[in-house]
């Protein structure tokens, strides 16, 4: 998305090639009600592959309100932003996770005395996302952020980082260097040989500005100290794009701020140094006392300097909350308006996670704190406490197949509502309870049937281990099978389930990964090994989750191999028969026939598809021969990005780029 999109009120548009049906009306009619009557809490219990979704995305389009979709990780978040980018193209749909592909945070280990500096990767193109998120937050109402929970963490004060922004017109009179200076208060670096988001570029009256969070460039021509032109430029061919009459520039980085801050910062964290200092010295602990001066020293003379330091978050106190301990930090909920909606996706899992992040990350800067490498103060870096972020949104909605007990102890009975009938007619699959004693010779047998119909198999085990012999006495038994678990390679992990649809391969065996986030409608026969061990994997809504893996084919059935009935397994049995009963009952009122949800396989990463066929992404007519390599390689590094992050769809597609790129240069 262009990050030079004026401000706008452009409302939301909801684009799609089919109609809210079966329990969806009733479902956005009284969601949208509820949050029209200023009801804080609703619940939306929605079964699997009941098109929770597409209710998300009609509630908005009604309500028309800036909106945070909260996900609980980068891989449900990539295909929520994905499928909300298809109902609201013209809308801005932005994508907000933590950036890093690698984080080894700061850390001391007193037992081996070990100190861990931090360490992280950062991925640049989610970089990018971020910023575009916040810009178009500033910028726009019509904004759909989705994101994990890195949404409560730091990110910087808002009023500094909109209050630094430069606005630039068409006739104004600025001289070069004096924005080339501006620039580089707000963290633009000046390129060298590289040019990518956040650096400016100059050359004579010339001056381009790459911005963190889009894939243009700008670019002026400001002869006698005047903008004459202003233009957006593709950042590789250097195709103008539109002229423009004005444009705003966004810091180049989150954590931005004005000298008199950095100044009045420098006296807080200098006094809270030596005081510091003194109490550690009194403790007769002359090591640590060292070790804070030094490194705090070096700090200080880093932010009076560049204005930055590494580390710079921990001095969050003296830099965005003006001195006062322990308030909570700026994140990106302070960057939306006061009237925001705010969905939470897979509820049971999301909650959870956001009470969690506090404690953990309180008892890792302790240590640091206790043995002089930060001063108390950092603690203020921090991620949000629960109760911090329940004052910060309003209305909510919480979408789950399996609420927690956090949504039905605050949302009103009154406010919970179901969404159980599909809109293809398909049930909840056919449950059944199997002995564990020849339960091998049983599921061959279900994998008989379900190959004789042309259908893929799900086996779910407890362990890496189990998974893996499991797949090897399958192998040695003629199937077509691989195993799935956290240590197989990102791209491998996105060939395997390819290979699935297409039928290369019949059988994938895993463990939890078969839960949320995997739409695989040719799989109609499910097992769940050691089904009555209780914990987290056998849980009631674990194997609710598990069973609606089967719930997108008409043939879908789940086996249950157990010496025992769990609570869990009742309590997840009763449930799924109580929905398939709602479902035959209006299937039959309405004369409907389940169908077998039909989805093209390059939802995944489809190798097969003709490539001749595809829109490139790059007009390749007008880019030079020996320019192809360049672009082939920065091409390479985005895909390697897109798999890591579990983005399926742009990581084929950025393939497909990289392979008409090579037949056209063989």
């Amino acid at each position: 998305m262009s990050s030079l999109m004026k401000p706008s009120g452009k409302p939301f548009k909801l684009i799609a090639p089919f109609k809210p049906t079966g329990d969806q009306p009733g479902a956005i009619e009284r969601l949208v009600k509820g949050l029209e009557k200023n009801e804080k809490h609703q619940t939306l219990l929605g079964a699997t592959g009941t098109g929770k979704t597409f209710t998300m995305a009609n509630i908005i389009q009604q309500v028309q309100r800036p909106t945070l979709v909260l996900a609980h990780n980068k891989t449900l978040a990539a295909q929520l932003c994905s499928e909300f980018q298809g109902f609201f193209p013209e809308n801005a749909v932005s994508y907000f996770v933590s950036y890093y592909d690698y984080y080894q945070p700061e850390a001391y280990l007193p037992t081996t005395d070990t100190y861990i500096e931090k360490d992280a990767s950062i991925n640049e193109e989610i970089e990018k996302f971020r910023h575009a998120a916040t810009f178009n937050l500033l910028t726009r109402k019509d904004v759909l952020i989705v994101a994990s929970v890195s949404c409560i963490y730091g990110l910087g004060n808002v009023e500094d980082y909109e209050a630094l922004a430069i606005t630039i017109t068409r006739g104004q009179k600025i001289q070069r260097d004096q924005l080339l200076r501006h620039l580089t208060d707000i963290q633009y670096r000046r390129s060298g040989t590289d040019f990518k988001q956040g650096m400016y570029h100059a050359l004579g009256d010339t001056v381009e500005i790459f911005p963190p969070g889009g894939d243009t460039v700008i670019r002026m021509e400001l002869p006698f100290d005047e903008i004459e032109t202003i233009q957006e430029v593709d950042s590789f061919t250097g195709e103008v794009l539109q002229e423009l009459q004005e444009v705003m520039i966004f810091p180049a980085a989150h954590n931005v701020t004005t000298k008199e801050k950095i100044d009045a910062a420098v006296a807080g964290i200098r006094a809270e140094l030596n005081e510091r200092e003194k109490e550690l010295l009194k403790a007769g602990e002359l090591v640590k006392a060292e070790r804070i001066r030094t490194r705090t020293e070096y700090d200080i003379e880093m932010l009076q300097e560049t204005g930055y330091c590494t580390g710079i978050e921990n001095y969050i106190r003296y830099l965005n909350n003006d001195g006062v301990p322990n308030a909570s930090t700026s994140t990106l909920l302070d960057y939306f308006p006061k009237d925001f909606l705010l969905i939470i996706d897979e509820s049971h899992i999301s909650i959870p996670q956001v009470g969690g992040m506090y404690e953990g990350n309180f008892s890792r800067k302790k240590t640091l704190v206790d043995y002089g490498f930060r001063l108390p103060s950092s603690h203020d870096n921090r991620p949000l406490k629960f109760s911090e972020f329940e004052e910060r949104v309003g209305q909510r909605i919480y979408v789950s197949a399996t609420p927690g007990k956090y949504e039905f102890a605050n949302t009103p009975k009154e406010n919970l509502v179901e969404q159980i009938i599909r809109p293809t007619g398909l049930l909840d699959p056919v449950v059944t309870v199997k002995p564990t004693k020849h339960q091998i010779d049983d599921i061959m047998e279900e994998i008989k049937k379900t190959l004789a119909r042309k259908e893929r198999v799900l086996i779910t085990t407890l362990t890496k281990k189990m998974a893996e012999d499991l797949t090897k006495f399958l192998v040695e038994a003629g199937q077509k099978v691989r195993y799935l678990h956290s240590d197989v390679e990102t791209l491998e992990r996105i060939e395997i389930l390819r290979q699935l649809r297409t039928g290369e391969i019949d059988i994938i065996v895993g463990i939890n990964l078969l839960r949320e986030g995997l739409d695989l409608p040719e799989v109609s026969f499910i097992a769940i090994l050691d089904a009555d061990k209780q914990g987290f994997l056998r849980s009631r809504d674990a194997l609710i989750q598990t069973i609606g893996r089967a719930a997108r084919n008409a043939w879908g059935h789940v086996t249950l191999y157990a010496d025992k009935m769990s609570d869990a397994m009742k309590a997840a049995i009763a449930e799924t028969d109580r929905r398939r009963t709602i479902q035959q009952a209006y299937n039959k009122k309405h004369g409907i026939t389940p169908a077998t949800i039909i989805k093209a396989v390059h939802d995944i990463a489809e190798e097969g598809r003709k490539l001749e066929l595809r829109r490139p992404k790059y007009d390749h007519t007008k880019i030079p021969k020996d320019e192809k390599k360049r672009l082939m390689d920065e091409l390479e590094k985005q895909m390697e990005i897109a798999a890591q992050n579990l983005e399926f769809e742009k990581a084929a597609d950025l393939r497909d780029e990289i392979e008409l790129l090579r037949r056209e240069l063989k």
